[in-house]
């Protein structure tokens, strides 16, 4: 299969994460996956949701959104329509749960990190762009605490990036931009850690149902880009 710029089936899209995008945010990136750009913030809130209050123990939370002409036509503000969809809900509870994965709650104290994902513009792998810049924003939110004096050391377990990969025409192609997500066979993404272990993986068969045998091939190529991703964050970070 050919790829947009003749890329690999086994290459990511030229990624790049800026550290300090915005001004007042606690952490703030904008990732670029190829085409696709999401800015990522952190808000570094002194309370915690009602379930947890006087347990002496933290919160990471998520939003994602769409601007209305990140896509190819421009689509209402899910505020203006009064609800969010379910598609976005998704999205937001899966960027949570990555990030809470890797980061010690217990340490923050009774506080809240609140993550911003805001999708620019949309090219494929908008919540993969997002997790994976999100946690290099949460990273530098959580430097700022120490450096406050709001915690002691960096409650930082391992790393969390994630990306997208998917079936077209018996190819495995990693990190899908829009025109191959929605013609491929299969798609899935996955989230991963530093260490090599799953947070989640969510695979769909759009046409013919996918055999054990692709599905190993799918998530091993997965991995790899998930190494590579990592090895970006670690750069844009100095570590």
């Amino acid at each position: 299969m050919t790829r947009a710029a003749g890329r690999p089936a086994d290459a990511l899209r030229p990624v790049r994460l800026t550290r300090g995008f915005t001004r007042h945010a606690e952490g703030s990136v904008l990732a670029e996956f190829g085409e696709t750009r999401v800015l990522c913030t952190v808000s570094v809130e002194n309370r915690v949701p009602p379930f947890l209050k006087d347990k002496g123990r933290g919160w990471l939370t998520a939003e994602y959104g769409m601007l209305p002409r990140a896509t190819h036509t421009r689509a209402d503000r899910e505020a203006a329509r009064g609800r969010q969809s379910g598609r976005t809900q998704e999205i937001q509870r899966l960027i949570g749960r990555a990030l809470r994965a890797v980061v010690d709650l217990g340490a923050l104290g009774e506080r809240t990190l609140q993550v911003d994902c805001d999708v620019l513009q949309a090219d494929g792998g908008t919540r993969t762009a997002a997790i994976t810049g999100a946690f290099v924003a949460v990273h530098d939110a959580l430097v700022w605490m120490q450096r406050q004096g709001m915690i002691a050391a960096l409650p930082v377990r391992d790393f969390v990036a994630a990306v997208s990969v998917g079936l077209a025409g018996g190819t495995a192609l990693l990190d899908l931009d829009y025109a191959e997500d929605s013609a491929c066979d299969t798609d899935m993404n996955v989230v991963m850690t530093g260490a090599g272990r799953f947070v989640e993986v969510q695979g769909t068969a759009e046409g013919e149902p996918f055999a054990r045998a692709q599905m190993d091939a799918l998530l091993a190529l997965a991995e790899r880009g998930v190494r590579e991703l990592i090895g970006q964050q670690k750069r844009a970070l100095g570590l």
